[in-house]
């Protein structure tokens, strides 16, 4: 798993923008702007901070490659490291749960206006 192809997945789903609001190595998606993903373009080996469910955000952290989110509410982000015990399926099953999770705290005219 590489950088472009977790922009490419991420471009992909539904009213998701990306930005560089805080430096030129951190790549943001946001959908109907709001955050969902951070990935930075410089770290080695490359990591993308996640939104979770706190319900759930417990268990993530049980692989070594997930860790409280960097610089993020450590209740709610993870800081997921790509490419070592996490396969393919986990990182874009994780991006998909980030994605919903800021869908479902939009407000209903929100989702409406963009689509969601």
């Amino acid at each position: 798993m590489n950088i472009e192809k977790i922009r490419d997945y991420c471009i992909s789903k539904i009213a998701v923008t990306e930005s560089f609001p805080f430096d030129e190595n951190t790549l943001v998606f946001k959908v109907a702007g709001k955050i969902f993903a951070l990935l930075s373009l410089t770290e080695k080996p490359l990591k993308i901070n996640l939104k979770m469910n706190p319900e759930i955000i417990g268990q993530w952290r049980e692989n070594d490659d997930v860790q409280p989110g960097y610089h993020m509410n450590k209740s709610h982000w993870n800081t997921v490291t790509v490419g070592n015990n996490l396969s393919s399926e986990n990182i874009f099953w994780m991006i998909d749960h980030s994605y919903a999770e800021v869908v479902n705290k939009l407000s209903r005219k929100s989702r409406a206006d963009y689509g969601l």
